[in-house]
């Protein structure tokens, strides 16, 4: 049996990201935020794609407003929804084809009835909604958080309404920022490496994993 797998079983309740740990989803956002800014030049493309890659699990309401100075276009309310709309008809197919993180699937059908699964991610609420549905695993997850929550907010609003030993909540990211939200409240991390990630895997002292398998 995979260590990795005897590990997250030990949790009660489980904090899970989405791109990067149930699916191999970040290429696609990446991409898709390039060929969005392409039109205004390589560098502000390149610039993007950098901060996109570094930032994962920042909302891409917070990020596209900074784009659009970069690209020397107004961050207008209107400008903004045109680009995220732009944004999520790039992303949306290639999410839900996008392969799946090994063995996470199968875990999450597995185990969700033993334990309780919570899914923080920056993508907007209808969004992931509509994707868990086409994935049918949406009944894997007691609760569903997508943008605008924040992570460290909602992690701290669940287990306020949930009676668990604070040792028995995991959280399992792949970014910087699922790192401090499972810090900032005092709950284990485990770390799903991917590609983009080696930075964070070269500092964070905590379990890692690229499998659920073997």
């Amino acid at each position: 049996m995979n260590d990795v797998v005897d590990f997250i079983r030990q949790a009660e309740v489980v904090f899970w990201d989405f791109d990067g740990v149930i699916k191999d989803s970040v290429d696609i956002k990446t991409q898709a935020f390039e060929s969005l800014f392409l039109p205004y030049g390589s560098e502000v493309a390149a610039r993007v794609q950098s901060h996109h890659v570094t930032n994962g699990g920042m909302s891409r309401f917070e990020k596209i407003p900074r784009y659009l100075k970069w690209a020397g276009l107004p961050a207008s309310d209107r400008q903004v929804d045109d680009f995220c709309n732009q944004f999520s008809e790039k992303v949306l197919e290639g999410v839900i084809d996008s392969s799946w993180v090994p063995g996470v699937r199968e875990y999450l059908l597995d185990q969700c009835e033993q334990q309780y699964f919570v899914l923080l991610t920056a993508t907007p609420q209808n969004e992931i909604e509509l994707i868990l549905h086409r994935l049918r695993i949406f009944n894997c997850f007691r609760e569903v958080f997508g943008s605008p929550n924040r992570k460290k907010e909602t992690i701290a609003s669940v287990l306020q309404h949930l009676v668990v030993d604070m040792n028995k909540v995991l959280m399992i990211g792949d970014a910087k920022i699922d790192l401090l939200a499972a810090r900032e409240n005092n709950i284990v991390f485990l770390l799903r490496r991917t590609g983009l990630n080696r930075s964070l895997q070269n500092t964070f002292n905590g379990l890692q994993f690229e499998s659920l398998k073997g």
